[in-house]
């Protein structure tokens, strides 16, 4: 089958080729200095289209394919330049075409040349005129920006251009969702797309952005076709499909509605199904921070508020035994004035989901084999909303207010069927589990920046942070897994937990920025990050007369609160020299904490100083190599100084120390750039280095298949991190797009077992080659292949996981109306000693018919095609491998109506 299908692809994909020649040549001013991103177009006179176009590099120099004994009008732009029209017979050679332009252009010309470009450069902003790039097969964003030079997308929609992750995206200026990037290229349709601005070096403020280092803020703009304006668009899809011999019971419904004019916008996204299309999931949920910089960055101290969830499984689109899905989302942006503007969001999110999964553990630490099928049905529930408020009356002065608030809903029900085997002793039993927590959140921003004069910069910035969690826990099993104090065997073994933390966290800063000269200055930072927690629990069991037994005991229960104040001052300057920039600092700490349970304080009262270090090299316009260098000081939170016992789950029980002290790393990273628009050629890579000092690690005891543990300090031994990545991309003969990226991580850190230390090593590479074409009127094919390795290695073990996945799309757009999309991904996945061998794929595709210019679209499409049960997946740690099938949706077949308004 998949011979077959590989073929049919390739044979399908057979590629016309006109007779080309490639013109080539260097454009100059006055015929003396090179000019590095000048911007030419062949417009071929008989046709009047763009055969082609070019962007000079840093030599002046371009190239292009033309084809042959056919008149061309080359049009090149320049800022700063007129404007040139020349005309171009080719013949059946190569040719060279040098050209002089003469200063003296007036910006409107410029534009108006611009606007025909494929692809154009001013400044920091990259333009891409999306029609240049479609082939007729795309529906979404995403779509179109798969096809555009030095962009990619993955499976999770995050965006990357040249090597970096889009931060922010908007449409029409105005922020679409708080700039999440997922919601937006799964639903801007791709027929509204006129324009993709690609916004380098960004910073939202204009006030901070010549202070602040931003090399590495993207940001990505759509600008809207003018039929779009000031008009609703979007469009209503409704979807109805079945399984193969089964009922016709799936569902698929998706209204999406958007309005933009320079005073306000409404965008509305809504989607019901049962076809396991997650809009958001909940690790969306949780990643989405509603803008709010990590504003306490260069301070060097890290106080991170965990998370007290109860590890509810997270998915993935499709990787479920079934998914049901409710989502609503609103955003909004009101200019009022020019000076105010004011924006926000809410979304809500439903999904009942079944999942089931079989899982083999193998314990290193005790010789135990377990043997698990879990059954688990979840209902979650979360909701997100947003208000921000800028106020910028003049370029001297801005005043921001945001805040975000969260509440979700979680429930999760598990049933497991569990086989452990210790040497020829064998035990089957059956455990059933619940889980909920309703945590809350509401995060405040307020700031105010100004510029009193060209020689001071001032910005004050304070956050609020409040959350509230509240999980709960309970475990019913045969075996008594842990013999707590006052606990009462009984036939069946029946315990919960309760908790609750509360968190109150300010952070407050304000920096002075003093331009000592043009090209230098003095950042000064004065700080606060106070914290106040308070974590109780408490561990009760369910006898079989279903009677309460409170466990009293110190150790079952905990009453905690946990103070930490961190005041600093912070020193840096930053210089421009030719093409280097350097930025060293340093920060001055008092930190002060102290923790109240079991009737007493504990505190801690220290200082540190930290420097950090930052420098730019520029190597050309589009050429840059960077360095930075930090000491950090690492805080725990509460969860980890809470000394009575934690149920993680039915075989883990863990307990704090209150007496845990800060982990200090010290990091360094370099970071590699380059683009080249003379041929779109686009190289990035970084390698980082981490060395961890006084790490927060754990101290585990197992019993059989269970386990305790408490975290301790690591003074003996060094943790570090050594993490690269690369990738090459580029476009060539206008219709072929190729890349290649890499990655390893590589890790040396210590546990210990008991009393003793333990010494863990992993490595986990991935790599992918992928190549593309983009052709208007034949089949367009990308194909690719990823190998992947884990290895992981301790004095017990050594372990070792490949994975082989080579993959191909195929799109093809025909007789102005048809479209033909599929997808295939092949998955070869095994071990070091083949003990295990799985091999598994995905086939997916659609047929659409739409006729030109009109409203309606019609779609049959068919998921898993090849009814593939289940995936596999694989993770180790100090102790154990696991590895997990996970079940997933099986065959269906949906028929589409969709209306463009």
């Amino acid at each position: 089958m998949k011979n077959i299908y590989y073929l049919l692809l390739l044979c399908s994909s057979g590629i016309l080729f006109a007779q080309n020649i490639r013109v080539e040549g260097t454009v100059t001013e006055s015929g003396k200095t090179p000019l590095e991103m000048a911007n030419i177009m062949a417009v071929n006179q008989e046709t009047k289209g763009v055969d082609s176009y070019a962007i000079t590099n840093d030599k002046g120099k371009f190239a292009m394919t033309l084809k042959a004994n056919t008149t061309y009008v080359l049009k090149l732009s320049y800022i700063g330049m007129q404007n040139k029209e020349i005309t171009l017979q080719t013949k059946s050679e190569n040719m060279t075409q040098n050209v002089a332009m003469e200063p003296g252009g007036i910006q409107l010309d410029g534009v108006e040349i611009i606007k025909e470009m494929p692809v154009s450069i001013k400044g920091d902003t990259i333009m891409y005129n999306a029609d240049s790039f479609k082939n007729g097969t795309e529906r979404k964003l995403e779509d179109v920006l798969k096809k555009l030079p030095g962009v990619e997308v993955n499976a999770d929609g995050e965006v990357e251009v040249e090597g970096k992750k889009v931060t922010k995206l908007m449409v029409e200026g105005k922020d679409f969702f708080d700039g999440d990037t997922k919601l937006g290229v799964k639903n801007i349709p791709a027929d509204a797309i006129d324009k993709v601005q690609v916004l380098r070096n960004y910073n939202e403020n204009s006030i901070l952005k010549g202070v602040e280092n931003n090399q590495d803020n993207v940001a990505m703009n759509i600008k809207l076709k003018e039929g779009k304006k000031n008009f609703w668009f979007g469009d209503v899809t409704a979807s109805g499909g079945f399984q193969p011999q089964t009922k016709f019971d799936r569902y698929n419904v998706n209204p999406k509605l958007f309005y933009y004019n320079p005073k306000y916008s409404i965008n509305v996204i809504t989607n019901i199904n049962n076809i396991g299309e997650l809009p958001l999931t909940i690790q969306d949920y949780f990643k989405m921070t509603g803008g709010f910089r990590n504003m306490m960055s260069k301070g060097g101290s890290s106080f991170n508020v965990g998370s007290n969830d109860l590890g509810i499984a997270m998915l993935r689109n499709n990787r479920a035994k079934s998914i049901d899905t409710k989502f609503g989302a609103v955003n909004f942006a009101i200019n009022p004035s020019k000076a105010w503007t004011i924006s926000g969001f809410g979304i809500y999110s439903g999904s009942k989901t079944e999942m089931l999964t079989q899982t083999n553990t193998t314990n290193f630490a005790n010789n135990t084999i377990a043997n698990t099928t879990d059954l688990s049905k979840q209902n979650s529930k979360f909701g997100l909303m947003k208000g921000s408020a800028s106020y910028k009356p003049s370029t001297k002065f801005q005043m921001d207010y945001d805040i975000l608030a969260k509440r979700s809903d979680q429930l999760e029900n598990g049933n497991l069927n569990r086989n452990t085997m210790s040497g020829t002793f064998s035990f089957d039993e059956n455990i059933n589990t619940a889980k909920n927590q309703q945590p809350t959140s509401v995060n405040q921003n307020f700031a105010i920046y100004s510029t009193p004069s060209e020689k001071h910069v001032i910005a004050f910035e304070l956050q609020h942070l409040y959350q509230n969690e509240d999980p709960f826990y309970n475990a019913n099993l045969a075996t008594q897994p842990f013999a707590l104090n006052g606990y009462i065997p009984q036939s069946r073994n029946d315990y919960s937990q309760n908790r609750l933390v509360k968190t109150n966290k300010v952070d407050a800063k304000v920096d002075y920025y003093y331009m000592v000269t043009p090209k230098a200055n003095l950042n000064l930072t004065l700080g606060n990050t106070y914290s106040y927690q308070s974590f109780n629990s408490a561990i009760y069991q369910i006898l079989d007369n279903g009677s309460v037994n409170n466990l009293t005991a110190p150790e079952n229960n905990n009453k905690v609160t946990y103070n930490f104040n961190d005041v600093f001052l912070g020193v840096h300057y930053k210089m421009l020299y030719k093409k280097f920039t350097f930025n060293p600092g340093v920060s001055f700490h008092y930190y002060n904490m102290n923790n109240v349970q079991l009737g007493s304080d504990y505190k801690q009262n220290f200082t540190r100083i930290l420097p950090d270090f930052f420098a730019l090299y520029q190597i050309k316009k589009a050429e840059t190599l960077t360095y930075n260098f930090a000491i950090t000081n690492t805080f725990t939170d509460i969860s980890r100084l809470a000394e009575g016992y934690v149920l993680n789950n039915y075989s883990s029980l863990s307990s704090g120390n209150r007496r845990l002290e800060n982990a200090m790393a010290q990091t360094h990273s370099l970071r590699y750039f380059k683009y080249n628009m003379f041929n779109f050629e686009n190289i990035s890579g970084f390698i980082n280095y981490t060395r961890s000092i006084d790490a927060i690690k754990s101290q585990t005891v197992f019993s059989g298949v269970n386990q305790i543990s408490s975290p301790l300090n690591n003074y003996n031994y060094v943790d570090e991190t050594l993490s690269g990545a690369g990738s090459y991309g580029r476009s060539f003969y206008k219709y072929y797009k190729a890349s290649f990226s890499t990655n390893v991580n590589w890790s040396k850190f210590y546990n210990f077992l008991g009393g003793t230390s333990a010494l863990s090593k992993s490595i986990a590479q991935n790599h992918t080659i992928k190549l593309a074409t983009n052709y208007k009127k034949v089949p367009n094919l990308e194909i690719g292949y990823t190998y992947s390795i884990s290895e992981f290695e301790n004095p017990r073990s050594k372990t070792k996981f490949f994975t082989d996945k080579p993959f191909v799309r195929l799109e093809y757009y025909f007789l102005d109306a048809f479209s033909l999309v599929s997808e295939y991904e092949f998955y070869h996945y095994y071990n070091g000693d083949k003990t295990v061998d799985n091999e598994y794929d995905f086939l997916s595709a659609s047929f659409t018919y739409q006729k030109k210019d009109s409203k309606w679209e019609y779609k049959v499409s068919a998921t898993n095609i090849l009814n593939t049960k289940a995936l596999n997946d694989n993770s180790f740690d100090q102790f154990r491998v696991t590895n997990s099938q996970y079940f997933v949706q099986p065959r269906y077949v949906m028929l589409t109506l969709k209306y463009n308004l």
